[in-house]
């Protein structure tokens, strides 16, 4: 079984790391699938998705200053829209993440939470979840 779904996330800082947990969660309990993985995606090229602590809000400030020192705006960039330092940080973190899914709950650690990366905001996105699995028997 497969079901997709998606939801909208709107951002409303130039940077900005959203929480999106509880959201997947959501989707996949309501796919109805108890065993299988979740891809969760984001077809757009200046955002992007990781997993990472959700406990101390510190660390996402924390990878986010890390990002911009390894790629900060730059004067030379010759991309017309003045956000390449966002493409840069979107390719290094990635735009999907893959979980597992047992007893439809997505396996995640005790302090990992998903993370939806603004890096050219405030914009309204989507981010996609597919869930393949099975559904528990009658």
């Amino acid at each position: 079984m497969t079901s997709l779904a998606h939801f909208i996330v709107r951002s409303t800082r130039k940077h900005e790391w959203i929480n999106i947990t509880v959201e997947v969660q959501n989707l996949v309990t309501a796919s109805g699938i108890a065993e299988g993985i979740c891809v969760v995606f984001v077809p757009h090229t200046t955002a992007a998705l990781t997993l990472n602590e959700n406990a101390d809000p510190d660390v996402p400030v924390d990878v986010q200053l890390a990002l911009d020192a390894i790629s900060p705006d730059r004067r030379e960039f010759r991309h017309r829209e003045g956000n390449s330092a966002a493409h840069t940080q979107t390719s290094l973190v990635g735009s999907s993440v893959t979980l597992i899914l047992t007893q439809g709950v997505l396996l995640l650690g005790t302090w990992q939470g998903i993370w939806f990366n603004e890096y050219d905001g405030p914009r309204t996105r989507k981010v996609y979840v597919q869930v393949l699995g099975e559904r528990p028997a009658p």
